[in-house]
């Protein structure tokens, strides 16, 4: 059967040590002149400018979407609402606060690219690159994916490949759900990738 085509970004599932994600998150905000929507799911950056907000007396750095080789500094696990019509996304050019897993241990499962060579079980411990695409203002989550295209034991790529979601609706080949740490991690030195 073939896997489904649902492309969610990160999702934080466990911890290198095997323990379950506790749902902890540090709070970021963006900046109303970003003008790029940040969804669920997406990898964030602390913005270049290293600007920040205050709101409500209290001061939170400021976080871009990340780009494939920025450093990260989490993903964004959900969206705080600053009303009761809020949009469970932060939309273009907006300032908005964050709930991002920002720790470093942290394993996410993210859906590989369509197209391509697919990767297979000997990618496991390599690294990769994450694709950014738009996410869905449906359902607010990101559509960020993980690229199946130049995996190497290269330390300067984004993640690092743990091994693919062991569940029935899951499989090697297009759109396989993989579980990665993230690489090039604010809060972590990047490693390299086992050798092919």
């Amino acid at each position: 059967m073939a896997n489904i085509d649902a492309p969610r970004g990160f999702k934080p599932v466990r911890y290198v040590s095997g323990a379950p994600y506790n749902g902890s998150v540090n709070i970021y905000s963006t900046a109303a002149g970003d003008a790029t929507a940040i969804y669920v799911g997406d990898p964030v950056t602390i913005a270049a400018s290293g600007t920040a907000q205050v709101v409500n007396g209290d001061t939170y750095a400021d976080v871009d979407q990340a780009a494939t080789g920025n450093i990260v500094t989490g993903v964004v696990v959900s969206v705080l609402p600053d009303t009761r019509d809020s949009l469970v996304y932060r939309a273009a050019s907006t300032l908005r606060l964050l709930a991002v897993c920002d720790d470093p241990d942290v394993l996410f499962e993210i859906q590989e690219v369509s197209g391509g060579t697919a990767l297979t079980a000997n990618a496991i411990g390599l690294n990769a690159d994450f694709v950014v695409a738009s996410g869905s203002a449906t359902t607010g989550f990101s559509g960020v994916e993980l690229n199946n295209s130049g995996e190497a034991s290269t330390n300067t790529l984004d993640v690092k490949l743990i091994g693919i979601v062991n569940r029935v609706d899951n499989a090697i080949g297009e759109h396989c759900k993989w579980l990665v740490r993230i690489n090039r991690h604010r809060y972590a030195n990047q490693v390299a990738g086992d050798t092919l």
